[in-house]
């Protein structure tokens, strides 16, 4: 299976590395690259355009314009050295956002989602064994590494330096961020609500104005999440 990319960044080091990393996937093919995204609209219109890396910062205009005007068919990776646009993306065709220097691991994860919508868009059944609900995560919980499933997460909270993990088995406090912590997770399975709150997608009981309930919590949705967060909630993309 073939997936067809475009990369558009002003910045030739940061298109080097998106290519870069690439090129250790064959079925991802590199149809062209460039420095502005006006330069980019003929390639978009006259070629079968799977993916789109684009950056924000950029001459003539920025990357979150330009990808309100694409077609939605079109899989858009953010890729900026700006953490603070994250909430801006999401009310637009945004699969992913990554935060330059892009390490490998985090872009694998991408990949993953990537290959996982093509797939679905194109009709391509996935392997059973890559849709895995005993999978699992260690987590240093005082001196010793735990396993927690995904399956048994609720939902977890931000302490400051620390993390509450709610589990259908127990409660744990690890000293790790909200931020960390969703990096580490499945991305189709776990969903950032508020600044000190991620759920798990498929936990959710009910939703009532801005609040989700799970278990017997009531969690607030955070007014910059809203949008997202219920548009994959209520699975409404």
């Amino acid at each position: 299976m073939k997936i067809n990319c475009i990369i558009i960044d002003d910045e030739p080091l940061a298109i080097k590395v998106v290519e870069s990393h690439l090129k250790e996937f064959q079925n991802f093919e590199i149809l062209a690259t460039f420095n502005n995204p006006v330069k980019a609209l003929s390639t978009l219109q006259n070629k079968a355009v799977d993916v789109l890396f684009l950056d924000i910062n950029m001459p003539k205009m920025s990357g979150l314009d330009f990808a309100k005007t694409l077609n939605p068919d079109i899989q858009i990776i953010i890729t900026t050295a700006y953490r603070e646009y994250a909430v801006d993306s999401y009310d637009l065709n945004v699969l992913d956002y990554l935060v330059k220097p892009i390490p490998f691991s985090r872009f694998l994860k991408t990949i993953n989602r990537i290959t996982k919508k093509v797939q679905i868009k194109r009709g391509i059944k996935t392997k059973e064994e890559d849709i895995n609900n005993d999978s699992y995560i260690f987590l240093k919980v005082e001196k010793k590494l735990v396993k927690i499933k995904f399956d048994d997460i609720l939902y977890i909270e931000s302490l400051k330096d620390y993390i509450k993990v709610f589990t259908t088995i127990d409660n744990y406090v690890v000293h790790k961020s909200l931020t960390s912590i969703i990096e580490e997770l499945p991305e189709d399975r776990f969903l950032r609500i508020h600044r000190s709150f991620a759920i798990a997608i498929d936990k959710v009981k009910s939703v009532e104005g801005n609040l989700v309930e799970i278990n017997t919590k009531r969690i607030p949705i955070g007014r910059k999440y809203v949008n997202h967060a219920k548009k994959i909630i209520l699975n409404t993309d």
